[in-house]
């Protein structure tokens, strides 16, 4: 059981790196683009990307203050009480990954656009409700940025998808 303890660790201070935190908002964009062909393993694949990703950067050689004082407060967070509110709360982010999947699996880029920003804007209001100004402020900049990417991503391949149907619809 002690390499186990030692990987957390490991894990644990590469989470610090706070390239990780811009980066996987990002996974969100394979993630819809595997929901919008159906396919179950895609959405797999990405989502043991991005449970993964927290620990593919280096540990920082000097960690943000923010970033630091953040996770203790989400590590705390996690080992605390899990009272029936907290399990509630948990079980808002497999539920939104099921409804994401859900609206671009149907092809309702509207529904999907209404979904990822719940779950972003959710995640900077968690951030600052059970943290701190900080902590808040470094998530809310890698949440937003990738929330602005994902969003013009998603809005430019519907784009992309209409002037697809419109030329398949043209006499030859």
């Amino acid at each position: 059981m002690e390499w186990l303890t030692d990987f957390a660790a490991w894990a644990w201070a590469r989470h610090h790196n706070m390239l990780s935190w811009y980066i996987r908002p990002l996974f969100l964009l394979p993630f819809v683009l595997f929901a919008y062909r159906r396919s179950l393993r895609g959405i797999v694949l990405t989502l043991v990307a991005l449970a993964t990703s927290m620990f593919w950067f280096p540990a920082p050689a000097e960690p943000d203050p923010r970033a630091v004082e953040f996770l203790a407060m989400e590590k705390e967070y996690l080992i605390g009480e899990w009272t029936w509110w907290k399990i509630a709360l948990s079980l808002t982010i497999p539920l939104s990954f099921i409804a994401l999947a859900l609206a671009f699996w149907k092809r309702s880029l509207l529904w999907g656009l209404v979904v990822i920003n719940a779950m972003a804007l959710g995640k900077i209001v968690w951030s600052f409700v059970f943290g701190d100004v900080g902590g808040g402020l470094a998530v809310a900049a890698p949440a937003l940025i990738g929330l602005v990417i994902c969003n013009a991503v998603i809005l430019l391949a519907a784009q992309w998808l209409r002037g697809r149907r419109t030329l398949s619809r043209m006499p030859g």
